[in-house]
């Protein structure tokens, strides 16, 4: 296959300064943006300017600083709403990643509409960040957990998961792509599924939105959830997104400052819309970060990234296919530029340390995703994740370290 010639690779990695310079005195061959993407150079001057021209804190501040950096702050919350065509800026929550806004829709939805007998239904595919709030939320409630199942392809089994639906399911929550092996699952038609019985989704979307474009109204999500820097942002930002109607029932998820309306010793009223859950000084710099980050996203087009990926996709799976004692792990038909891998004899962090000594950086263990290595009978893989800066010369100089490794084992 060739490479996308109207993607100019050379040039994006030019964007992003950690590629200038060399690991063990080899070039950097980074295969790890489904842990962490890196920065753009437009990111790194948004973030330095937030903190070295305009840094204050945000809201009621009437000095000139606080009111540059609560504009800053709630552009982003603007560019977020655009990105994801939100109805409203009051559907933009922003948090501090994706496991702190699952954690606010288990605790606050599972508060107002979990009871004993209910049944929460999540799938093989999850990441430990929207398993285990879910977890926590039954059993505060009583309630239940059920998991769909996927086939040995990493497959999503669509007709599990009607038939796990029932009356006593009272919220889905699926990831939109398999942080571990890249299965992408149908969410559309697992949302519309569920809304069928009146049952609200919330989807994971962390490792779908540095590699498509997401419209939450499309998609007719209850909840659409992802975090800043695996989409080349800082850390410590996040986003939640929910539809207006769920986000006026539920109760605050955490108190403080900048959730109220009023406060007295006798009652406390609650502010309305993003607010309400924002308690505290929220994580300025990191959501200007993001909003710089989005921006920057927006200037491709997404189809070509797809496609980009895509192609790098099917040539690391072929060349990795060719290795003897190598073992892809997920092979689904609709699935993002991950690879999954073990090789026969060689434990994973093995893999990991070697070919990091060819400067590529892969990911090694169960990637928070151990329901899912236990249903491949793995304990750990070790993982390429590619993203838009990737190129043929890194899927090369993987499969040279990988050979590396089993000249070194034998």
């Amino acid at each position: 296959m060739n490479e996308i010639k109207s993607f100019d690779v050379e040039r994006i990695r030019q964007d992003f300064p950690i590629f200038n310079q060399k690991i063990h005195g080899k070039r950097l061959t980074f295969l790890d943006s489904g842990a962490s993407a890196q920065k753009p150079q437009a990111v790194l001057d948004a973030v330095q300017n937030a903190y070295a021209v305009t840094y204050a804190n945000v809201h009621r501040g009437v000095h000139h600083l606080s009111q540059q950096s609560t504009e800053l702050y709630e552009n982003a919350r603007e560019t977020v709403c655009a990105h994801l065509n939100a109805k409203s800026i009051d559907e933009i929550i922003f948090t501090k990643n994706t496991t702190e806004a699952i954690n606010l829709v288990a605790q606050s939805y599972g508060q107002m509409a979990l009871k004993e007998g209910d049944e929460i239904l999540l799938s093989y595919l999850e990441h430990h960040s929207n398993i285990v709030p879910w977890q926590l939320a039954a059993e505060k409630a009583g309630a239940t957990v059920k998991a769909v199942p996927i086939d040995e392809n990493g497959e999503f089994l669509m007709e599990e998961y009607l038939k796990l639906l029932s009356p006593k399911t009272k919220i889905v929550a699926i990831t939109h792509i398999s942080n571990a092996i890249g299965t992408i699952v149908p969410v559309k038609e697992v949302i519309e599924a569920a809304h069928n019985m009146e049952i609200p989704v919330l989807i994971d979307g962390s490792q779908a939105m540095p590699h498509m474009k997401v419209d939450v109204q499309d998609l007719d999500a209850d909840f659409y959830v992802f975090t800043g820097h695996k989409v080349f942002a800082p850390t410590g930002i996040g986003v939640l997104y929910g539809k207006n109607e769920w986000l006026e029932k539920m109760p605050p998820y955490q108190g403080g400052g900048d959730m109220i309306n009023r406060v007295t010793f006798e009652k406390t009223t609650y502010a309305t819309g993003h607010s309400k859950f924002e308690a505290g000084t929220p994580p300025i710099v990191q959501a200007i970060g993001l909003g710089a980050a989005i921006e920057y996203l927006n200037g491709f087009d997404f189809d070509a990234i797809a496609a980009h990926e895509q192609s790098l996709l099917a040539y690391a799976t072929e060349q990795i296919s060719l290795l003897n004692s190598v073992n892809i792990i997920g092979q689904a038909k609709e699935k993002a530029a991950i690879i999954s891998f073990t090789i026969e004899g060689v434990h994973p962090h093995d893999i990991g340390t070697i070919v990091d000594q060819a400067g590529v950086a892969v990911r090694v263990g169960h990637h928070c995703a151990q329901p899912l290595m236990d249903f491949f009978d793995v304990p750990s893989t070790a993982r390429a994740s590619m993203a838009l800066y990737n190129n043929r010369e890194d899927i090369d100089a993987l499969v040279g370290s990988i050979k590396m490794v089993q000249e070194f084992f034998g």
